[in-house]
């Protein structure tokens, strides 16, 4: 697999899981986070599944039209190749909200086994080993939280809205409120999603983040003088959890673009919105 990188830097490892069948799941990894010790995780690419056409193949959407059968079975195989519990993946309700949800084991399986009790949900936390953080992605900006010494994690979908409303620091808030999490021990990870060269945002974006970033927007948009400006999510939220007290050095920041990729990482812009999901995921070891 030939990913397109942003730049040289070694910030994701990309790993080919074998499952049961004889079938390869490649899974992207940060090294960052692995060397913590305490967690499971990974982004996935649309490779190793089951899906067809459009969804073709590690689609992990149940909502874009696809067979529910094909999406279950993708999930079968991603658990495998992670080596997690199928009942214990715990989805997000995503509908760009800043909204972050306390989960714990009783809300394992909701929204791939049996049905969520809550909606428009956006970020989880938890502090409960084997549970699965689940987050979904064609273009929008992963978010990866995991506390060390709180021995707790946070997975956060954080689009333009997401973004300019800091869901970095509102998932960390809550990390704080629900565990005592300091954001100086912290390591975090923005993941795969659409570059600055490849997003094009209209001028009411591009205010909101002018107001959003006041003194800072000339780090996240380029005025392209007709209108349109080119906006990098990726410097936006490494902005917002470095002020949020993140230290540099704890933050991996992506250099995989999902419409660059779009052979192999879903896209929402580049396949025009025919497509499927990739997911990010979050587990605390069990010890």
């Amino acid at each position: 697999m030939n990913l397109k990188r942003k730049s040289e830097a070694d910030i994701l490892h990309l790993e080919e899981c074998a499952v049961s069948n004889g079938q390869m799941v490649p899974l992207l990894k940060y090294p960052l986070l692995e060397k913590t010790g305490i967690v499971e995780h990974c982004f996935t690419t649309r490779m190793g599944g089951v899906s067809e056409g459009i969804f073709s193949s590690m689609n992990l959407s149940f909502t874009r039209g696809d067979k529910k059968e094909a999406v279950e079975e993708n999930f079968h195989r991603l658990a495998e190749a992670m080596g997690v519990s199928y009942e214990n993946f715990v989805f997000t309700d995503q509908t760009h909200t800043t909204n972050v949800r306390k989960v714990t084991k009783e809300d394992a399986g909701k929204g791939l086994i049996r049905q969520r009790d809550y909606s428009d949900v956006d970020g989880l936390i938890t502090n409960e080993p084997g549970l699965v953080l689940s987050t979904f992605f064609a273009d929008c900006v992963p978010l990866y939280f995991v506390d060390p010494v709180h021995h707790a994690i946070g997975m956060s979908h954080s689009g333009w809205r997401g973004t300019v409303n800091r869901m970095g620091q509102v998932t960390i808030d809550a990390m704080t409120k629900a565990y005592g999490t300091k954001p100086e021990d912290l390591v975090c990870a923005i993941g795969p999603s659409i570059c600055q060269d490849c997003y094009e945002v209209s001028e009411d974006v591009a205010e909101a983040f002018h107001a959003a970033f006041f003194g800072r927007e000339k780090e996240i948009l380029i005025d392209k003088k007709n209108g349109k400006y080119q906006l990098d999510l990726w410097r936006a939220n490494e902005i917002i959890l470095v002020e949020a007290g993140v230290k540099k050095e704890n933050l991996a920041v992506t250099n995989l673009c999902t419409c660059c990729n779009d052979r192999y990482l879903f896209s929402h812009r580049a396949s025009h919105g025919k497509r499927g999901n990739l997911g990010g995921f979050l587990m605390l070891r069990i010890s």
